[in-house]
């Protein structure tokens, strides 16, 4: 075994950190790993993994021939000025709904991205994607490149956000898959996997010759998290932005089932 050391800020950072009413973004520096979405437009960034996951994405089923990117990553700043027009032009309960509190939106995080179906007219603030065609297409595809559907339907009392058919936010693989087949929100998640803490339990999601392993370590309160790792084994962290990390191993099945 070796030890990791993870230091007290990155609960702020990586694919699966919830930001929502009651979670701020924290991380700094997002700007400097931010590309275009789409090198037909250069205005609407997003960061730089989650981008090419997007552009495969789109590739495969030649959606941008019929797919408009409305809106990737916000400053701080951008996302002040589109609350306050809201509240100008649309009120403040419409605002709560559909827009985010400047600093807890993931527009801020450039995991974020809001689509619309294209036509001559698109709405900024509530684009048209609806659940068929190109549009249901990519839906169903979304998972498989890490990308989940953020505020469904039915789940609005979870999210805080109204349904919003348009958003999806990048979570990486394989967590989007699983969110997608158990009808989780992020916040649905996050708190499923407390179950599973780290060293003792995992859950686990078999794809493939893949036997994927998910478990939550809580941070430390007082100092930087060490946490004891297999060194022949692959696997990631992120930060939750809350209390902990989601750490993510992958082993092959037939090394799995001799452990």
């Amino acid at each position: 075994m070796k030890t990791a050391v993870l230091p007290k800020n990155f609960i702020y950072f990586g694919d699966l950190i919830l930001v929502n009413p009651d979670h701020s973004y924290r991380e700094q520096g997002v700007e400097h790993s931010l590309v275009p979405v789409d090198e037909n437009n250069g205005k609407i960034l997003m960061a730089r993994r989650s981008a090419v996951l997007l552009s495969k994405l789109m590739d495969e089923l030649q959606g941008w021939e019929h797919i408009a990117a409305v809106s990737g990553w916000r400053s701080e700043r951008e996302q002040q000025e589109i609350f306050a027009q809201s509240l100008r032009e649309n009120g403040a309960n419409f605002t709560d709904q559909f827009v985010a509190k400047p600093g807890h939106s993931e527009h801020q995080t450039g995991f974020a991205i809001d689509l619309g179906l294209k036509q001559p007219d698109i709405d900024f603030i509530r684009p048209d994607f609806p659940y068929s065609g190109i549009c249901q297409t990519f839906r169903e595809k979304a998972a498989l490149y890490g990308f989940i559907e953020r505020y469904p339907a039915g789940k609005e009392s979870i999210t805080g956000i109204a349904h919003e058919s348009w958003h999806f936010r990048y979570v990486g693989t394989p967590h989007a898959a699983i969110m997608t087949e158990m009808s989780f929100t992020l916040e649905e998640y996050i708190e499923f996997l407390k179950q599973f803490p780290y060293g003792e339990k995992s859950y686990i999601y078999q794809k493939g010759s893949l036997c994927i392993s998910i478990s939550y370590l809580a941070a430390s309160e007082d100092s930087d998290t060490r946490v004891e790792v297999e060194p022949d084994i692959p696997y990631s962290v992120s930060g939750n932005n809350e209390d902990g990390f989601i750490i993510t191993e992958w082993r092959r099945r037939s090394d799995a089932s001799r452990q």
